[in-house]
């Protein structure tokens, strides 16, 4: 018994060494250090800001004024044409930045030798109306493109110094013409003209310029027996009631004021990423 209880002891001793497990290691508590993992970076469009910026346009002033001169073409054709003399002066004055008012005076002596009249007619004349520029001048630019209106109004006489009647049996040949020297006084006529034309600016203050007109009578005092074929300011009459007209002009300008132009504010957008 003795030994049997010893074996027992020494086998429990040995069972219990068995049961005892390997001691289990505790993982590491995870330790807080305030920072926190960084997140993936998240990818956006591109932000347009839209900046609206002032582009101020350079100062500009308007001259104001009046422009007054002489038509070349009459003054001159008085020199090389034994049968005109005349004179026309003109002006304008500007009212706003592409209106102007403008008159011409003018007076004319013309002997017209025609197939079976020869005449002389002298008078007066003078044109009031306006111009309209359509010429965007850029900055100091004075110059002109216009079309404009006028009224006009003439008074002269007709002076008949021959004439020849017509034959319609030519054998014994024409007929010599017949001296006359009858004078038609206090003759009228008033018109409207339409009127195109442009000056440039050559020198300081100095303007050449040149116009076309056509003119419509609205009214012509005739005298018996007689047709008014040309009419001062008017010149030749054709088919009666219409008319062409022609000038060259050198003007001064003489400047009274000046008016300053209101900048005009361009707006421009910019981008920016």
């Amino acid at each position: 018994m003795k030994y049997f209880f010893s074996s027992c002891l020494i086998l429990s001793l040995f069972f219990a060494n068995a049961q005892e497990t390997t001691p289990t290691i505790k993982s590491k508590d995870t330790v807080t250090t305030g920072v926190l993992p960084k997140k993936p970076a998240i990818v956006t469009k591109t932000a347009v800001v839209s900046k609206t910026d002032s582009i101020v346009a350079p100062v500009k002033t308007n001259r104001y004024g009046i422009r007054v001169g002489v038509d070349l073409y009459r003054l001159s054709r008085s020199f090389y044409d034994k049968d005109y003399k005349g004179i026309e002066l003109v002006g304008d004055y500007r009212l706003d930045k592409r209106r102007y008012l403008a008159v011409e005076v003018g007076n004319e002596n013309k002997t017209t030798d025609d197939d079976r009249l020869n005449f002389t007619t002298k008078g007066s004349y003078i044109k009031a109306g306006f111009d309209y520029n359509g010429y965007e001048n850029w900055l100091d630019m004075e110059n002109i493109i216009s079309i404009g209106l006028r009224y006009g109004f003439s008074t002269f006489n007709q002076e008949l110094n021959n004439f020849r009647i017509y034959n319609s049996n030519q054998y014994f040949g024409e007929i010599p013409p017949i001296a006359s020297g009858q004078k038609f006084n206090g003759l009228t006529a008033s018109w409207i003209e339409v009127v195109a034309g442009m000056k440039a600016k050559v020198f300081n203050n100095v303007f050449l310029g040149f116009s076309l007109r056509f003119n419509r009578l609205i009214s012509n005092k005739q005298p018996n027996n007689f047709e008014n074929l040309y009419i001062p300011g008017f010149n030749r009459t054709y088919n009666g009631d219409f008319g062409v007209g022609f000038n060259y002009t050198v003007t001064y300008f003489v400047p009274i004021f000046k008016k300053k132009v209101v900048p005009v504010e361009t707006k421009k957008e910019t981008k920016k990423k």
